[in-house]
């Protein structure tokens, strides 16, 4: 029982001091939503004057796509810019699981914001045709957590290489592609206003992809980081 509770002080204190570094050093943060940001006014000014093109397979896709480059910068991140004397540091004195939680639960907040702010910033300049907004949100929502999930832990293995950014975009398109073409297909069915229970196998998909992603991340981050 007090192991547990150790472990759970350490990641919470990890968490506190991931809002703490973000919050003295901005420029990561700004140039996420500055990207985000930047994204959403060409894909308007593109389909202002296109107003003919833009459907909602279009819309939801172009969202997504939007979306998902920003939680690779977002993420990208999270082993990379850690000074080595703080690892080093860190290396002694927290459990590695409780730092791979810590980074993953952090980036999924990181993300939920990032993930509501960009849909609300893309609906208010590209409209919105979601039929079925909560489901629509709840998709929201489980993308941050899987892309926190399956980057988090291809952030700590890129942050390991010299090219690290390159590494981590070879690596993790791959692994991110089949979770993104669910989220396609169930926001499309919330697009069109279906039956929630017509997204139920993708939603179940979506979470268990979660789950195995958190499990392997706890599982293996001690070799990658200790090894």
């Amino acid at each position: 029982m007090s192991a547990f509770v150790s472990f759970w002080k350490q990641t919470k204190a990890l968490i506190i001091r991931e809002f703490k570094n973000d919050w003295r050093n901005k420029n990561a943060l700004n140039a996420v939503l500055l990207y985000l940001g930047a994204a959403i006014f060409v894909v308007y000014m593109g389909f202002d004057l296109h107003k003919g093109f833009l459907n909602k397979v279009v819309w939801n896709t172009l969202f997504w796509i939007i979306l998902l480059f920003a939680a690779f910068n977002a993420i990208g991140k999270s082993f990379v810019e850690e000074a080595e004397s703080k690892m080093l540091f860190l290396y002694f004195v927290v459990k590695p699981e409780a730092l791979i939680l810590a980074k993953i639960l952090y980036n999924g907040l990181l993300m939920v914001a990032i993930g509501t702010a960009g849909l609300g910033l893309y609906a208010l300049v590209m409209g919105f045709p979601v039929q079925d907004m909560w489901l629509y949100l709840a998709l929201v929502l489980l993308a941050a957590l899987g892309f926190s999930c399956i980057l988090t832990l291809i952030s700590s293995i890129a942050a390991q290489a010299s090219n690290s950014s390159t590494l981590m975009a070879v690596i993790g398109f791959p692994l991110i592609l089949p979770f993104l073409l669910l989220l396609l297909k169930a926001s499309k069915n919330a697009l069109d206003g279906l039956a929630r229970s017509q997204s139920l196998n993708e939603i179940q998909t979506l979470t268990a992809i979660i789950v195995l992603s958190l499990a392997v991340s706890m599982l293996l981050f001690r070799f990658i980081w200790r090894g």
